[in-house]
């Protein structure tokens, strides 16, 4: 079955309608996702590179995590499922900070419009290991840790899923800790 998102007005409020991820793409309509940094003590970042089957970005690195808030769920519990779905990392309420939320409409592919409302949380676990990383083969390719430096140079010059707000915030913030 596939999976029903909540249809937003340009403001990001719930409107009361509910769809199907691809109406709400096929559309242009706007919806909410999540976002997450998964960065460890040493202040590595868990980075992702999507699945070549994906319809979207597919094969293009990203941050740990990012994915569809499902109908009647909150964004909270959007981000801890698609961390344990997509690299089977547990999260509670409050190993993640909400950090902001963007607004963003693109146009990945010819029969795909993206209005999204990103919400973007930074999660903080003492160690992650990449060896022991569970990635959901439908969405993730590839997993690996890279340091501030590393993940600026891959902003810079790597084949990227584009969330430049994002990634300046993460790096601002990596530059503080």
């Amino acid at each position: 079955m596939e999976e029903m998102i909540d249809i937003l007005d340009e403001n990001g409020i719930k409107t009361g309608k509910i769809l199907t991820r691809k109406e709400v793409h096929k559309q242009g309509i706007w919806h909410r996702c999540i976002v997450v940094a998964i960065i460890d003590k040493d202040n590595q970042v868990l980075m992702q590179q999507r699945s070549y089957d994906k319809d979207t970005n597919p094969g293009k690195w990203d941050i740990s995590v990012a994915g569809h808030i499902s109908a009647g769920q909150t964004s909270l519990e959007a981000a801890i499922r698609e961390v344990a779905e997509e690299v089977g990392i547990h999260l509670k309420d409050k190993d993640l900070q909400y950090i902001f939320t963007t607004k963003n409409q693109s146009r990945p592919k010819e029969d795909i419009i993206a209005s999204h409302f990103y919400d973007f949380y930074i999660a903080k676990i003492d160690k992650i290991d990449i060896e022991h990383i569970e990635l959901q083969e439908s969405e993730v390719e590839n997993a690996k840790l890279v340091n501030r430096e590393e993940f600026k140079y891959m902003v810079e010059h790597e084949n990227m899923v584009k969330r430049d707000k994002i990634y300046n915030a993460l790096l601002e913030y990596l530059l503080k800790k």
